[in-house]
């Protein structure tokens, strides 16, 4: 299956909710604790295992993820060190980007999620401790969210309910949030180490994800969250990113600073159903595409991005 070499380490890998072949990569430079970062919009060649760089933006910082928008099947935000997103446009040269960039947050954007329901606003979390609301249109935020006592590394959106997100912080909680309302309405104490990443079900808009330093993955009914559905434990190290994935209900990836990829279903007993040992370094990102069934990419600290059927090797030919 078709491998890119980036050459920074890379952090996050989205599929384009709009073409079935694109997606982008986050990278920075020195794992991300000093240099430049790179934002890689690559497309998967039709008639060859290859994949092809349509375009690149250089930032003087690292970039941690990015988000393509729901609503403009050329546009992307970008999570930089430096405490800001920028805004690309990848119909438009590098020269002409970024279209803008917002800069709100006093410390590192570590996490992005474009709104699947209405398309016109996204989130972004922060070391700072808080999130921010913002749509394309307006230069300034519109909402922070501020009660979360550590870096908030993950923000989000719940696929049915356009006002409702989630997030996860180093406190150890996940908090649910309704824009419409003054504060969080409700925290889920998930783990006793940081929570790196959280995700909602697709088909069950009661159902989040929350994965941890602690190496456990844990499935949460917001309904009743004294406990959770089921903890998923398998990883060696701190799992870094979960997503829920966009065709079957009750299956999980995740990626870890193990070095793997793992494919969970959390309704059986034996919630294992896939690893994949790939990476050499830290895998950081992954992502299932919304648009293919089984389409799968991940990234890490090796300075690789691999897209693979599930159930195939991503590094066979």
């Amino acid at each position: 299956m078709p491998v890119f070499k980036t050459p920074f380490n890379g952090y996050s890998v989205r599929f384009s909710p709009f073409y079935e072949s694109r997606f982008a990569v986050a990278t920075a430079q020195n794992f991300g604790i000093l240099g430049n970062g790179r934002v890689h919009v690559l497309d998967l060649s039709p008639t060859s295992p290859t994949i092809n760089e349509l375009i690149a933006f250089d930032t003087a910082d690292g970039v941690y993820d990015v988000a393509w928008s729901e609503s403009h099947d050329s546009v992307l935000v970008a999570a930089i060190a430096d405490g800001s997103i920028k805004v690309y446009d990848t119909a438009l040269p590098p020269h002409s980007n970024p279209l803008r960039s917002l800069n709100e947050h006093t410390r590192e954007v570590h996490g992005l999620d474009y709104n699947p329901t209405r398309r016109d606003s996204f989130l972004s979390a922060s070391w700072d401790d808080s999130v921010k609301l913002w749509t394309l249109d307006r230069p300034v935020s519109l909402r922070t969210f501020r009660e979360h006592a550590y870096c908030v590394y993950s923000a989000a959106w719940n696929p049915k309910h356009a006002d409702v997100f989630a997030s996860a912080s180093g406190d150890c909680t996940v908090r649910i949030w309704d824009v419409r309302e003054p504060g969080s309405t409700m925290i889920i104490p998930g783990h006793e180490h940081e929570i790196l990443s959280c995700d909602w079900n697709k088909y069950d808009d009661c159902l989040i994800a929350s994965a941890s330093v602690d190496k456990s993955i844990k499935i949460w009914d917001v309904r009743n969250y004294r406990a959770p559905v089921s903890v998923l434990n398998g990883h060696g190290y701190a799992v870094r990113k979960i997503k829920f994935s966009p065709h079957r209900r009750n299956l999980v990836v995740s990626c870890s600073y193990d070095m793997t990829v793992c494919l969970w279903d959390f309704m059986v007993e034996d919630a294992l159903v896939g690893r994949y040992d790939h990476h050499t370094e830290f895998a950081v990102g992954v992502d299932l595409s919304v648009l293919v069934d089984g389409l799968m990419a991940s990234t890490g600290w090796d300075e690789l991005v691999y897209v693979w059927q599930q159930g195939m090797d991503p590094r066979a030919a």
